[in-house]
């Protein structure tokens, strides 16, 4: 009885990478830990080559560990270089497998993503230049919970099939269900054999079209994707030992590699109403043979099925809010990453002679004297030949001033978010109702990300600090709701209030970010006193002050149409502009959460 490919994509996907890890790059398994995810696990590991390592890489994992280096031990015993191997040259012909992959240094990534284009790891550092094998597929644990918390967009790309939670359940209905009947019963020996069929299978030029056709509708822009679901298709054939990759295999690829990336649904082509009895063509038109058929510029209508059903449920929905809830996740986010040479998490070493405004590395800079030796005790007087120490001398480590190396630290600065509200009265009841429900919104995102928040006020004719600097969630939330509205518009005054506490965050070590929220409109000056073209020139006056302190600043015009008035004043901050006419709170804090950068 012949093989067929398990129901569960889940299976599938575990099937295909056992049988071709390299080609296909990698999975990713995107559930937080659990017997469904172990049991994907255990079937990988059922198929997979006793032959195939199988190399976990922790999620602090270092560049050293990573490609492999100078082993320092060993070339201190010996007195010439000695190599190490890494994790990814370790998992050569194999799996690796990246643990909380989500939280993965982008370095880190980037190396994985170079090995899986050259198949190799080239290591240079600590005087060696090393080229190593590393033909590896990659299975990434994407842990993450929220829509930004996802694997490296450069590795994702890379890595043919995802696998997600639901998936996992499937699969696991599927195993519990067949007991003892299960079509999916391939073995590590069917595995092996498709593995040496492999190379002789091949792909039509007809379904490769159809590939790219599919990829085009869905809105796949990645020419990698194209090829992934080729290599899973011809995968798929061997494993059903096949030579010639077909539309079931076709569709099937399609279904695994492009439609988690699909971005669009294909337009529906409509139907052609039947030609009439007395409708006869013109004496020009092409015969049954030459006639184009309409087809060819389209998938074939099996593989855009199986694409279709396998987009899951709301994903082009939820597309547009996921790009910018992803970067509202990258923008004005607490902790921000910055250099630093005394303290923080350390993310390298560098060679430097200056160990007075850096920590020194022992470990680094021992490994990088370690080769030279030999030829340093050479040039030692009194030594032995061959560089060794006298009889008389004890061995020591002979040191140079480029041996040195420090340490690099990647340290955490924390972020306060200063919103400067207009209360004036020209921001009517409604429309400050509605800037206070956005920026209780943001006030929720920023307790989130540990953000420190700040409020500050302008009406009548003065500018106050209803709050300063706190993560007091209920606190500000309270200060926001007793937040009276009416008066005249101080504006300049609240741009210098809002100056000069961005000031006083800054001095503290921490990132200031004003979010103004106002229709641009002054008519009280620094004086108090009520004139529009005099209060128009001061708020001008702040503004540029503002900017010449190269604070991050955005500008909400809050009016109901955009002003001139608005713009010319975010352009005087330097500030990123935001009108929103009509809007409501939750587009006012998805602008803001999208715009600070």
């Amino acid at each position: 009885m012949p093989r067929k490919i398990p129901e569960s994509d889940a299976l599938t996907a575990a099937l295909l990478f056992a049988v071709n890890p390299a080609g296909l790059g990698g999975v990713v398994l995107r559930s937080l830990s659990g017997p469904d995810r172990d049991a994907w696990v255990a079937e990988l590991r059922r198929l997979l080559p006793d032959s195939a390592p199988f190399v976990k890489v922790p999620v602090n994992v270092g560049f050293d560990r990573l490609l492999g280096g100078l082993d320092f031990a060993a070339t201190v015993g010996s007195g010439k270089p000695v190599f190490s191997t890494g994790l990814i040259e370790s998992a050569d012909d194999g799996v690796l497998c990246l643990a909380m992959a989500e939280r993965i240094d982008d370095g880190a990534a980037t190396i994985v993503a170079q090995a899986l284009d050259t198949g190799s790891v080239r290591v240079e550092r600590d005087g060696l230049a090393e080229k190593r094998a590393s033909r590896i597929g990659v299975l990434a644990f994407d842990e993450g919970i929220e829509a930004e918390e996802t694997v490296n967009a450069a590795l994702r790309e890379r890595l043919a099939m995802y696998v997600t939670a639901d998936m996992l359940s499937e699969m696991c209905h599927e195993i519990r269900s067949a007991t003892g009947r299960r079509r999916a019963a391939f073995s590590r020996n069917d595995v092996c054999a498709a593995r040496v069929r492999l190379d002789d299978v091949t792909v039509p030029e007809g379904v490769l079209v159809l590939l790219v056709q599919t990829a085009l509708a869905f809105g796949v822009s990645s020419v990698r994707a194209e090829l992934l679901a080729a290599e899973a298709a011809r995968t798929a054939a061997a494993l059903l030992g096949k030579s010639e990759v077909g539309d079931e295999e076709a569709a099937l690829a399609a279904r695994l590699v492009l439609a988690p990336r699909a971005t669009r649904l294909p337009a529906e082509t409509p139907e052609e109403s039947p030609p009439s009895d007395d409708a006869t063509p013109p004496d020009d038109a092409p015969g049954d043979d030459e006639s184009p058929s309409s087809a060819t510029s389209l998938p074939d209508e099996m593989i855009v099925e199986a694409v279709r059903a396998a987009v899951p449920e709301g994903l082009l929905e939820r597309l547009a809010g996921d790009r910018v809830e992803r970067q509202a996740a990258s923008s004005g986010r607490s902790n921000e990453k910055t250099k630093s040479r005394w303290r923080g998490r350390p993310v390298g070493v560098r060679p430097s002679s200056d160990l007075t405004t850096s920590r020194l590395n022992l470990l680094a800079t021992l490994k990088a004297a370690a080769p030279w030796q030999t030829l340093r005790r050479r040039e030692e007087p009194g030594h032995a030949a061959g560089g060794q120490p006298a009889d008389n001398e004890a061995p020591r480590l002979l040191l140079r001033r480029e041996d040195l190396h420090v340490n690099r630290y990647q340290d955490s600065v924390e972020t306060s978010t200063i919103f400067v509200v207009d209360a004036s009265g020209s921001q009517a009841a409604q429309r400050l109702a509605e800037v206070k429900g956005a920026i209780e919104l943001l006030l929720n995102d920023c307790y989130v990300r540990r953000d420190q928040v700040a409020l500050i006020a302008f009406r009548g004719d003065a500018a106050e600090t209803l709050l300063p600097p706190t993560r007091a969630l209920a606190r500000a939330k309270r200060s926001l709701a007793a937040l009276p509205g009416g008066g005249a518009t101080p504006l300049a005054n609240g741009l210098d209030a809002a100056r000069e506490l961005a000031v006083g965050v800054a001095r503290q070590g921490r990132i200031p970010v004003i979010v103004l929220l106002t229709d641009g409109r002054a008519n009280i000056d620094r004086n108090g006193e009520q004139g529009a073209e005099r209060a128009g020139a001061d708020a001008l006056s702040a503004a540029k002050v503002l900017r010449a302190e190269g604070f991050r600043t955005l500008l909400v015009d809050t009016s109901r149409r955009p002003r001139a008035s608005a713009k010319e004043l975010g352009a005087a901050m330097g500030a990123r502009y935001a009108p929103l006419p009509f809007a409501d709170a939750a587009s006012i804090s998805a602008t803001v959460q999208s715009k600070v950068a």
